[in-house]
């Protein structure tokens, strides 16, 4: 198995249904949102609005995750790439706020440069900490950018990646999948985080224009997770379905929420990272090879993502977008 970050999409739905609305606070929920197998939150550009991306930009504060006895997984982030049906590659860092079988938490920061494997970033993360979070692509050269605004950690990276897919800019909230050799894929258990705020967000053009969201410059497309059937996401393993959705944006479009649906969280998987645990280089070459239930032989080791990119199944492949086919192994 290996662990990925990957985007199924289920459905385009009109407006969401009062599960959804009862789990959003005080916001009120995105209409017109796309159902996603694990991604919440906001996607501007894409294949068909032939705007490319220069940079991507956002806050948010981390949150807690409500662990239980299992183990569950939750990702926070901003990227560029990804949304196209040409598309092979994806730019993004983020956070992660992970339960472990035993209830205890793990909280970090990491990149990923697909088809790349990803890299933990050597900083510590605390909940209620303020994130910020940059994305830049310049040609083959790429910048990822993450500092903890509570502590006064940074950690910035100029890297190389070969035809960046610049077509759409993201925000998400996401449930983690595991992918196994064959590039079938299947959303993590989805950890408790409650509600996360994303503010500053903005996205730049590669004509030099900068604006958030909603700017009328490119569109944008509010993604919800959750569903039914065989991309169900639960909090924990065999317990029942979970979501999350995204709020509407702002006023002046650069803020939202993502809010977990209701219910508790249960037993999850057995097993934990396995023997090597992060491994050599954390996220890189020998990282998360994983037990049973964990992140699964070859996790976060060598090959990331593994062949055929996000795997067949909505934004789980390397192109085929919104289709009804996703993002299939390519």
């Amino acid at each position: 198995m290996t662990y990925r970050h990957l985007f199924t999409t289920l459905a385009a739905t009109a407006a969401l249904t009062g599960v959804w609305a009862g789990s959003a606070s005080a916001d009120t929920v995105a209409p017109q949102a796309e159902e996603s197998g694990n991604w919440a939150g906001y996607v501007a550009g894409g294949s068909s609005s032939g705007t490319q991306f220069s940079s991507v930009s956002g806050s948010w504060v981390q949150p807690t995750a409500k662990c239980g006895s299992g183990q569950t997984y939750s990702a926070f982030w901003v990227g560029i790439g990804g949304s196209s049906d040409q598309s092979g590659s994806l730019a993004q860092t983020g956070t992660q706020a992970d339960c472990n079988a035993d209830g205890s938490t793990d909280y970090y920061a990491w990149y990923e440069l697909v088809p790349a494997a990803p890299v933990r970033l050597g900083l510590t993360i605390n909940p209620g900490d303020h994130i910020s979070a940059k994305v830049s692509v310049n040609g083959t050269n790429v910048i990822v950018s993450l500092s903890d605004q509570t502590t006064g950690q940074s950690a910035t990276k100029t890297l190389q990646m070969d035809n960046p897919d610049t077509s759409s800019a993201e925000w998400i909230a996401e449930a983690p999948s595991s992918c196994d050799g064959s590039g079938s894929c299947q959303p993590l258990p989805l950890s408790d985080f409650g509600t996360v705020q994303f503010t500053n967000a903005t996205a730049t053009d590669a004509d030099g224009h900068t604006g958030t969201i909603s700017d009328s410059a490119w569109a944008a497309q509010a993604v919800q997770l959750g569903g039914g059937g065989a991309s169900d996401v639960s909090f924990a393993a065999g317990q029942g379905s979970a979501g999350a959705v995204p709020s509407t944006l702002s006023s002046d479009g650069s803020s939202f929420s993502v809010s977990v649906s209701s219910g508790s969280q249960t037993s999850g998987a057995a097993g934990g990272s396995g023997d090597n645990g992060d491994g050599n280089g954390g996220y890189g070459t020998g990282g998360y090879p994983g037990g049973d239930g964990g992140y699964g032989p070859g996790g976060y080791g060598s090959g990331g993502y593994g062949s055929g990119g996000y795997g067949p199944g909505g934004y789980g492949g390397y192109g085929y977008g919104y289709g009804s086919d996703g993002y299939g192994a390519f």
